[in-house]
Formats: C-alpha cells, structure tokens, sequence
C-alpha cells in the first residue's frame, strides 16, 4: 500500500506539533483521511512527532 505524501499532509492540516499518534490520528479522521492514510497512520509508532516531515518518514519507514 502506498500513501500519496500530498493526500498524507492535506489530511494533517492543523495538526499542533509536537503531536502524539492519537491527536495525528484525530486531525487526519476530522480531515476526512482515506482508509489507506487511516491504515498508515493506524500504523505509526507511539511516540511525539515533531513536524509533518517526522509523520511522513515514519509512514515511509512502514512501508506504507
């Protein structure tokens, strides 16, 4: 499954950094993220992410 970077960041919009998995998960459900954003997402470690960029290597590192 691949995640289009742009779709990713449009459903983070207004995400408050540092965020954890949950807030990033919420904001992107808010945003109306699609199953294969919601998926990769679903997938991220449970840690603080720093900026967008943090959210995006994570997805890539999945394998998303």
């Amino acid at each position: 499954m691949t995640v289009n970077p742009i779709e990713l960041q449009k459903c983070l919009g207004g995400v408050g950094y540092p965020a954890d998995k949950q807030q990033i998960l919420d904001q992107a459900k808010q945003h109306g993220a699609g199953r294969d954003v919601m998926d990769a997402l679903g997938a991220l470690p449970e840690k603080s992410y720093d900026s967008p960029a943090d959210v995006n290597k994570e997805v890539g590192k999945e394998g998303h």
